[in-house]
């Protein structure tokens, strides 16, 4: 076998039990718990905003940048429910590059799995217990979601992740709503399928153990735009794409029809201000259109305290080393004009 097996990992159970919630935080994540779903259950007529770096690459501008997102969120929590989109592994299409705090907790050292589960644990327990923030992660490897199976409010599978059997068993065993991006191809039957495997039941190998998953009501797509067969970014956020969505949802026995749109990715073509302008163009749909406005549940933005990307060594403060995304005096602006409109 070509592997080199360096050491076997704690299983979470350890991990959970070495960094414990406390009994405050515990009571905060259940009452955003249910916040969320009141949203995907049509109960509440908040919006979700799934707002934050591309990945968290430090700890210190991440809580900076929830610092300020907390005093945000108090500003709009009427018409707006913040979950921090704190990713901390990165899926890379080639296999190359930064691949997230799970793998490197510091991005220019070699890669420390085992410092790697203690950082994005450590990452997530702090914002909940400095900002009463939970947050949102990417489901990168299925194995690893219980190490913060406690602490997520939201899990999102990636648009490479969103066809393989494993992502798919395992979203329909987790409580947390899961949004499935539509594929880099733009198939849409994609990712309804993918909804739809979610939400059932099923018996399948996890972590070693013969499991069976209820399956989960609150599995959702999330439309990210695609590329077409020539490698041309195609979005697919607008109003006519919006009621397509909605009549495959009718034609489906899916329960909690649900939408969200991430503005960045193929969307934007990775132009991070476009970001600002779907923003809106999606809110006003939904403005236009009850249909509409009823299956937008919200959108995912990256953001963080300075505009742009960086190369790693170059060590700005707050300065994605991955995907551009916005600063924070344009978040900051973004955010409350959403608010205004809705």
């Amino acid at each position: 076998m070509q592997m080199h097996f360096h050491r076997k990992l704690p299983i979470p159970q350890e991990v959970k039990k070495e960094f414990p919630l406390t009994e405050r935080m515990t009571k905060i994540k259940a009452e955003r718990d249910e916040e969320i779903r009141a949203i995907f259950e049509g109960r509440s007529d908040k919006f979700l905003l799934i707002i934050g770096p591309c990945s968290a690459e430090h700890k210190e501008p991440v809580l900076e940048y929830l610092s300020r997102l907390k005093r945000l969120s108090d500003k709009v929590s009427d018409k707006i429910l913040i979950v921090p989109r704190i990713y901390t592994n990165k899926p890379r299409t080639t296999g190359q590059g930064y691949k997230g705090m799970l793998h490197q907790p510091d991005p220019e050292a070699k890669e420390d799995m085992y410092k790697g589960i203690v950082s994005i644990r450590e990452l997530h327990l702090e914002a909940l217990r400095d900002y009463d923030f939970t947050s949102a992660d990417e489901m990168l490897y299925p194995e690893n979601y219980r190490y913060l199976s406690d602490l997520l409010s939201y899990v999102a599978v990636g648009a490479r992740s969103v066809e393989n059997q494993q992502h798919r068993l395992t979203a329909s065993g987790i409580s947390a709503p899961v949004g499935m991006k539509n594929p880099t191809g733009g198939d849409m039957m994609v990712m309804m399928n993918s909804i739809r495997a979610a939400q059932s039941s099923h018996t399948f190998l996890y972590r070693g153990w013969e499991v069976t998953s209820e399956g989960n009501p609150y599995a959702h797509a999330i439309l990210r735009g695609y590329l077409d067969f020539a490698g041309r970014n195609i979005s697919n956020y607008h109003y006519e794409d919006l009621l397509r969505v909605d009549e495959l949802y009718a034609k489906s026995d899916l329960v909690n029809p649900s939408v969200l749109v991430d503005t960045n990715h193929n969307n934007s073509g990775k132009k991070y201000l476009e970001q600002i302008r779907i923003a809106k163009d999606v809110i006003h749909s939904r403005n236009q259109n009850d249909t509409i406005k009823r299956l937008v549940k919200g959108l995912m933005i990256e953001s963080y305290l300075e505009d742009g990307a960086q190369k790693p060594e170059e060590h700005i403060f707050g300065k994605s080393i991955t995907d551009p995304c916005l600063g924070w005096e344009k978040t900051e602006q973004l955010v409350l004009d959403i608010a205004d409109k809705l």
